[in-house]
């Protein structure tokens, strides 16, 4: 069946507004900021719209495109995915900073614990040598420790 000239003029009326609608964010609950919403707002099928009016078509897409590119995002879920993408990234940078850092940390633990295990070695080392020093010092006789009488002195050497 054919259209007469007023029912296209307002079909297309129809259509245009359902893309200054969408365009301008106006999007329904069921719906998204595409072709798909376009034809159920506009009152036609998909079909149709490819078909009889893909002149409309093509200039919503072409300005929902100039829109995006423009930082406009017509569909809150869009923007929102958007964010989200961002976001997402971010935190995948940060945490991917964050292990780099982590194998830094351990690295350095270990290192450390290298260090401290070195030390408490040459610590044990250096009390086994000060415990047999002390058992070879030769023990003095009572009258000599008086400060009198002719016996020498032994004097450990000091560090």
């Amino acid at each position: 069946m054919a259209l007469s000239q007023d029912q296209r003029d307002q079909t297309e009326r129809r259509i245009r507004a359902a893309i200054d609608r969408l365009l301008a964010g106006q999007i329904p609950a069921s719906g998204a900021c595409d072709v798909k919403t376009l034809a159920r707002e506009a009152g036609l099928s998909r079909a149709s719209l490819y078909r009889t009016w893909g002149h409309l078509k093509d200039e919503f897409e072409q300005r929902r495109a100039a829109a995006w590119a423009a930082g406009h995002q017509p569909d809150p879920r869009e923007a929102r995915i958007a964010r989200l993408r961002d976001l997402n990234q971010r935190l995948t940078s940060k945490l991917a900073r964050t292990y780099s850092e982590f194998n830094l940390l351990k690295e350095r633990h270990q290192v450390l614990l290298s260090v401290l295990a070195a030390k408490d070695d040459e610590l044990q080392r250096l009390r086994r040598e000060v415990s047999t020093f002390s058992r070879e010092l030769p023990t003095l006789a009572p009258e000599m420790g008086q400060g009198h009488g002719s016996g020498s002195v032994v004097s450990l050497p000091r560090r």
